[in-house]
């Protein structure tokens, strides 16, 4: 890999997830779990030369904003929404939301998709 190619990687800031809610509780996770998979996916996609920007987000009132001021700082070749955004029921709208924001202003950037903070790696090497 090159140091050329930049990834964001979009989620929920597990802080602000109650881990407790139906829909989280069957996932066994909580915010040091999901935190520590993010920082581990993102030493691994440095490791693998990858230059990587976290961009975590709320569920809905400033999501789009925090995103798309991600966006017009860079341009970026691959584009992560993770699966606490995408797998959630209660979050559908967000996804699709944040699938909006990304289209319109980063067209060019391949989008990939995880399971688990420990597969992201796999997802963007799928596309890149």
């Amino acid at each position: 890999m090159t140091n050329e190619k930049s990834i964001l990687v979009i989620g929920l800031d597990p802080t602000l997830i109650d881990f407790s809610h139906p829909d989280y509780a069957a996932t066994g996770m909580d915010a040091a779990k999901v935190l520590a998979g993010l920082k581990s996916s993102e030493d691994e996609l440095t490791r693998l030369g990858y230059s990587v920007q976290m961009c975590l987000t709320d569920f809905g009132e400033t999501a789009e904003a925090v995103v798309r001021n991600q966006l017009r700082q860079r341009r970026f070749d691959c584009i992560l929404i993770g699966a606490g955004i995408r797998t959630i029921p209660s979050n559908f709208i967000l996804f699709e939301r944040l699938v909006n924001v990304v289209h319109e202003h980063a067209p060019q950037a391949k989008l990939c998709f995880n399971t688990k903070p420990s597969d992201t790696a796999e997802a963007v090497q799928r596309w890149l």
